[in-house]
């Protein structure tokens, strides 16, 4: 496989190396929307906590976290690598990657 990754260029002709989305720690998450809200091309949604995170005890003083909502990746072939969602996600929820060429 090779090494090398997608590479575009800014209006300004500058080199840029886009990074794409590729998960979304649902544990960490608070659900504030922020990354929903900044990202031009609808990659993301709000889910059931539940649904995405299985907790390692069934401690009572948790249950209230399981109806909690997060974000989760929708449509991860749509994000277009801009990061916007990362600069904003105060839990530095994201992970991106760049594509291979």
């Amino acid at each position: 496989m090779s090494d090398e990754v997608m590479i575009s260029r800014t209006r300004g002709g500058e080199e840029w190396t886009p990074e794409f989305v590729t998960a979304l720690n649902a544990s960490t998450c608070i659900g504030c929307g922020r990354c929903y809200k900044v990202c031009p091309r609808d990659v993301f949604e709000l889910v059931d906590r539940a649904d995405l995170v299985e907790d390692m005890d069934d401690d009572e003083d948790y249950d209230d976290d399981d109806e909690m909502k997060v974000m989760a990746i929708k449509n991860e072939m749509d994000c277009i690598g801009c990061k916007s969602c990362s600069r904003v996600c105060p839990k530095n929820c994201h992970t991106h990657e760049p594509m291979a060429a």
